[in-house]
């Protein structure tokens, strides 16, 4: 699906109003997939984390019976400013040329979405109109970046039992960096990392360029208003996943992220509120080294880890199967008293 931004005025002040508003998990279905786990046909805690996954997904989709079978991918395309400033391997077009890839069905996004029978969409965010360079001033008013985080929110359909969020975007790794510095400090060498492929002197100058950004931004630094920060130095790909995860806690929707530039969108809404996430978990840990320093800072564990950067919800994707399986789990397996078998107790 191609989607382009809406022209609908929204403002900070409405996304701080949503934040607050979010339910919290439901735990009475939580409850009742714990009790069921006892009785299941395993010792107790045999199934790792595929029996935390299932409680996740009851907590979240609000059900005692957590299902996976309407699983959604959404991939939001944001141009940069920045990327004139030569960060990325590759040239600001391409992030329009891969955004029409995906649409003919030929990135790896398209075969991964096949492969686990997964709704996948595109939106595309104002594409022709890059951000600003941000080492120049701020990457985006406010309202550019909140009408990007409502956008995104489109995302979060009625009927869908996973929103899996990813990106493309040339030049984001530069932006995802950049906030995670100004959200949690420290220097563009702390979250730099090679990206599309830089090393050597080009992975410098995106260090420098990241540096630079920090020094411009100190003051609304020092002001830690993380929607604020968001539109300084993010991107409107950015705030449209931080969006999508706002209204997919609104529809009791669970969310998996994808890498190191999803993880950046998502950690502005930890940074407003440290339980903003709950109901997201991070597919995989990026090769991007500052990814793993981004969970713990956000205290959230990968599912997986396969030495990924492609980004496009790649590694989201490939998580599916792990929910999946945990739900099968859960709801096929028989207990002790239906198969005949002695529990531990007996």
């Amino acid at each position: 699906m191609n989607a382009q931004s809406p022209t609908s005025a929204a403002t900070f002040d409405e996304m701080r109003r949503i934040l607050r508003e979010m339910p919290g998990p439901d735990l009475a279905a939580r409850t009742e997939v714990v009790r069921r786990q006892a009785e299941l046909t395993k010792p107790p805690g045999s199934l790792g984390r595929l029996e935390e996954i299932a409680e996740w997904l009851a907590c979240w989709q609000g059900r005692a019976h957590p299902r996976v079978e309407r699983p959604r991918i959404a991939v939001f395309a944001g141009t940069h400013g920045i990327a004139q400033r030569g960060v990325s391997a590759y040239p600001p077009e391409v992030t329009k040329q891969m955004v029409k890839n995906f649409l003919d069905g030929g990135a790896a996004i398209n075969q991964l979405a096949a492969a686990i029978d997964a709704d996948l969409r595109i939106y595309e965010l104002d594409l022709d109109h890059p951000t600003a360079d941000f080492t120049q001033g701020p990457a985006m008013n406010e309202a550019r970046a909140a009408n990007a985080m409502a956008y995104g929110m489109m995302a979060a359909e009625p009927g869908i039992d996973v929103l899996c969020l990813g990106e493309m975007g040339i030049a984001n790794t530069t932006a995802a960096a950049t906030l995670c510095a100004a959200l949690f400090g420290g220097s563009g060498a702390d979250w730099a990392g090679p990206g599309t492929g830089v090393k050597g002197a080009a992975l410098a100058n995106k260090i420098a360029v990241i540096d630079e950004a920090l020094a411009r931004h100190r003051d609304a630094i020092a002001a830690k208003d993380p929607l604020a920060l968001l539109a300084a130095v993010g991107g409107e790909e950015l705030a449209a996943i931080a969006g999508a995860i706002a209204a997919a806690r609104m529809g009791r929707i669970p969310v998996l992220l994808d890498g190191y530039a999803c993880t950046a969108a998502a950690a502005v809404l930890h940074a407003v509120d440290r339980g903003a996430l709950d109901h997201c978990l991070v597919a995989h840990r990026s090769a991007e080294p500052g990814h793993t320093r981004l969970l713990d800072a956000i205290g959230q564990r990968p599912l997986l880890d396969l030495d990924m950067r492609l980004g496009e919800a790649s590694g989201a994707a490939l998580a599916v199967p792990l929910l999946k399986a945990a739900a099968a789990c859960h709801a096929g397996m028989a207990t002790f008293g239906e198969a005949g078998v002695s529990s531990k107790d007996a």
